[in-house]
């Protein structure tokens, strides 16, 4: 017979309940306690700050950056960062300081190779590869067409055909000699001159943005003169970036930004506009490009603006030259070659004429 201990029995299921008991309140302090900590971190978690510089006069022109990130000490420092990234590029490859490294190139070239900066040599063979792939319509090494032009400008006075065609003899990227293991440059012809404007902006934006990233940005927007790269988080309360588009037909002054077409809308992203309605010179009375063709040896005039869309600024910025040399027609296959970007082509005339590439029409909001 098994006898049964009634009051030990009784004693068992109470220090089991109890027991219960005791394990559920652990559970319930700990779900209390990852509560309180989320809660604690949630509260302690900076909201993302965002960081304007206004505007500042780098490599000739407005620069602007707008910075987003967890606090306004690492805003700062990123656009810091990104200042400092343009000033360099500028110190190495500014056209119109005879200390740069490129006057120095546009000096010494033809004589001997001369090493440059990695990042001078990067952006030349960039150039290089912008060059073939538009048949020539983008040249670095319009240098001597570009004195030309400036000399007529301050003198009023037309260049012969005699004289362009000399400096179209000093002109040429297949004259433009690059060696990437002493990454070294060197000039055919004597009297060559690289002029990096249609690439510099680009590439000084692009450098700008890997600084900011590395410094902590969450998101951000480089201005400079006209060529935008935003990336990362956008501003609050904006599902994209905002791109205006400007109308080369309403002439502003120098401190407007113009009649906006429409506002583009853009992520990770770069829009670079290039034209004569900004930059131009007048010689007897007929405004001459800045952009150079280098097949007539005289400014480009085919349209009134192009804006590339790209996943960079410098591809962006080497395009929008090559496809205002080329024109409409040719400028258009062009850009329908090159992956995931796109263009919005303006041309001359009062009644604004605009042209889309096949996926451009998706960005205008």
């Amino acid at each position: 017979m098994v006898s049964i201990d009634a009051a030990g029995l009784s004693r068992r299921k109470m220090h089991g309940v109890a027991m219960n008991r005791t394990a559920r309140g652990i559970v319930v302090a700990v779900v209390c306690l990852l509560l309180a900590g989320a809660l604690y971190v949630a509260l302690r978690t900076p909201q993302m700050v965002e960081v304007d510089s206004g505007y500042k006069v780098v490599m000739g022109t407005f620069s602007r950056v707008v910075a987003i990130a967890r606090s306004e000490k690492v805003a700062r420092a990123c656009i810091a960062a990104a200042f400092e990234e343009q000033e360099r590029v500028n110190e190495l490859m500014s056209y119109h300081n005879p200390d740069s490294e490129l006057n120095a190139v546009n000096r010494e070239a033809y004589h001997r190779p001369v090493e440059v900066d990695e990042a001078t040599f990067a952006v030349l063979e960039r150039a290089l590869h912008f060059s073939e792939l538009s048949g020539g319509a983008f040249d670095v090494t319009i240098g001597a067409l570009g004195e030309l032009w400036r000399r007529a400008a301050a003198t009023d006075a037309v260049p012969t055909e005699a004289e362009i065609a000399e400096a179209r003899s000093r002109v040429g990227y297949d004259k433009l000699q690059l060696d990437p293991n002493a990454r070294t440059v060197r000039f055919a012809a004597e009297g060559m001159k690289i002029d990096l404007g249609g690439i510099a902006k680009g590439f000084a934006i692009d450098k700008a943005v890997e600084a900011m990233k590395a410094a902590g940005a969450i998101g951000g927007m480089i201005d400079i003169g006209g060529d935008i790269r935003c990336f990362g988080r956008p501003p609050k309360g904006q599902q994209s970036w905002r791109v205006g588009l400007q109308d080369p037909n309403v002439a502003p002054d120098d401190m407007t930004a113009g009649k906006p077409l429409f506002v583009l809308k853009v992520m990770d992203r770069a829009v670079t506009t290039s034209g004569d309605y900004r930059r131009f010179a007048t010689v007897k009375g007929r405004r001459q490009s800045h952009i150079m063709d280098t097949r007539s040896g005289r400014g480009a005039d085919a349209l009134a603006s192009v804006t590339i869309i790209a996943p960079d600024a410098t591809s962006a910025d080497a395009l929008a030259t090559a496809v205002s040399v080329l024109g409409l027609d040719k400028g258009l296959a062009l850009i329908e070659q090159v992956p995931d970007t796109e263009a919005i082509l303006i041309l001359h005339g009062e009644n604004t004429n605009l042209v889309f590439s096949s996926g451009a029409r998706a960005y205008v909001q």
